[in-house]
C-alpha cells in the first residue's frame, strides 16, 4: 500500500474525530446530559467521544481502503461497533446490570432481553460479514479454497474482530488506556503493506485526535467508541494477516476476554512498573483538576461509581467495560 494513503487515512480519521466532537458539543443528540456520566472523582464526563472516535474510523477506512471490498469489511465492522456500543451506552437498564460476557450469554440464555445482550449479537453478526467481506475465499495463486475451509476462515475471523471489540471496551477502565492500547496494536499494522494498514491508519488518526481530551478526563470513549476501535483493529488485522496469524491473534485474545471474568486488568497493569507507567503517561495526577478545553462534563472513562454508566463490569460511571476492572 502506497504511503500516501496510510497518511490520507490517518488524516481523515484525524480532522474526522475533531470536526464531529466539536459539532457534538454545539449539538448534542437529545442534550449534552443524555451524554453524560460521573467518573472516580466525582466529576461529570462526557461520552461524545465515542460518536466523533467512530466517524473518524469510518471516513479514515474508506479513504485509506486499497479496495471496495476492504472499505466494506471495515465500515461493517466499524459502524457495528459504534451502533450497538452506542445502544448500550444510552439505553443499558442500570438497575439490572449483567457483569462481562457471561452475564451477558447468562442472561439471553435465561430469555432475557437487555442491551449488553443485543450488543454481543449485533457486534457478532456483524462482525461475521465483516469477516466474509475480508475474505473472498481463494488463496494467493487466484484458487478458490474449500468450502468447509473458508466457512471456518470466516467463523474464526469474525470471532477475533468481535472479540477484539469487546478487548478495547475492557480496557476502557482508565484515561488513555484503551487509546494507547488500540495504537500500540495499531502502529505495526499501519507499517505493514496489508490492505488493512489503511484501517489500522485511520486508528491512529482518531486515536490521536481523542488524546488530550481523554487523557485529560474531559471525554470518555463509553462503549460506542471502544466497541468501534476494537472491530476496526480486528478487521484490519483480519484483512492484513494470513490465517495462523489471525489464529494466534485469536487466542490472545480470547485468552484475555476469558482472564478478565477473573482478574482485574488494572491490579495486574499496577503491579507491573512498566505497564503503570505506560498506563500512566500523560494522565493528570489525582489531585489536579480537569483540564482546559474540554466540555462542561469532565472526566474519563475510569472506574469507581457509577452514574447510570455503561459498563457491565466494574467499570466507573458509564465507564465502557464489560468485564472486570
Amino acid at each position: 500500500m502506497h504511503p500516501f494513503r496510510k497518511v490520507a487515512a490517518a488524516v481523515a480519521g484525524s480532522v474526522t474525530t475533531a470536526v464531529v466532537r466539536g459539532a457534538l458539543d454545539a449539538q448534542a443528540p437529545g442534550g449534552p446530559a443524555r451524554w453524560t456520566r460521573t467518573n472516580h472523582r466525582g466529576e461529570p464526563v462526557s461520552m461524545l467521544e465515542g460518536p466523533a472516535v467512530a466517524a473518524g474510523l469510518l471516513v479514515g477506512s474508506v479513504v485509506g481502503a486499497p479496495s471496495g471490498r476492504a472499505a466494506a469489511a471495515v465500515g461493517v465492522a466499524t459502524a457495528a461497533g459504534a451502533a450497538f456500543g452506542i445502544v448500550d451506552d444510552l439505553a443499558e437498564d442500570t438497575e439490572a446490570k449483567r457483569k462481562g460476557l457471561r452475564g451477558h450469554l447468562g442472561a439471553m440464555a435465561r430469555g432475557e432481553v437487555t442491551t449488553g445482550g443485543l450488543k454481543v449479537l449485533g457486534i457478532g453478526a456483524g462482525a461475521l460479514v465483516a469477516a466474509a467481506l475480508a475474505l473472498p475465499g481463494r488463496d494467493d495463486a487466484g484458487r478458490r479454497t474449500p468450502l468447509a475451509g473458508h466457512l471456518l476462515d470466516v467463523v474464526t475471523s469474525g470471532a477475533l474482530i468481535a472479540a477484539s471489540a469487546n478487548l478495547l471496551n475492557l480496557l476502557d477502565l482508565r484515561p488513555g488506556r484503551a487509546l494507547k492500547a488500540a495504537t500500540l496494536v495499531a502502529a505495526p499494522l499501519a507499517l505493514g503493506n496489508g490492505a488493512g494498514a489503511g484501517g489500522a491508519s485511520s486508528v491512529l488518526g482518531a486515536a490521536g485526535a481523542a488524546f488530550d481530551q481523554d487523557l485529560h478526563e474531559t471525554d470518555m470513549l463509553g462503549d460506542g467508541g471502544a466497541n468501534a476501535l476494537g472491530a476496526t483493529l480486528g478487521a484490519a488485522l483480519v484483512l492484513s494477516a494470513p490465517r495462523r496469524v489471525r489464529l494466534v491473534a485469536l487466542g490472545v485474545v480470547a485468552g484475555l476476554t476469558i482472564a478478565s471474568e477473573k482478574v482485574s486488568f488494572t491490579r495486574v497493569i499496577e503491579r507491573t512498573p512498566v505497564l503503570r507507567e505506560l498506563d500512566a503517561l500523560g494522565r493528570r495526577p489525582a489531585h489536579e483538576a480537569p483540564g482546559p478545553g474540554g466540555s462542561s462534563t469532565g472526566g474519563s472513562s475510569t472506574g469507581g461509581s457509577a452514574a447510570g454508566g455503561s459498563a457491565a463490569g466494574g467499570s466507573a460511571a458509564g465507564a465502557s467495560s464489560t468485564g472486570a476492572a
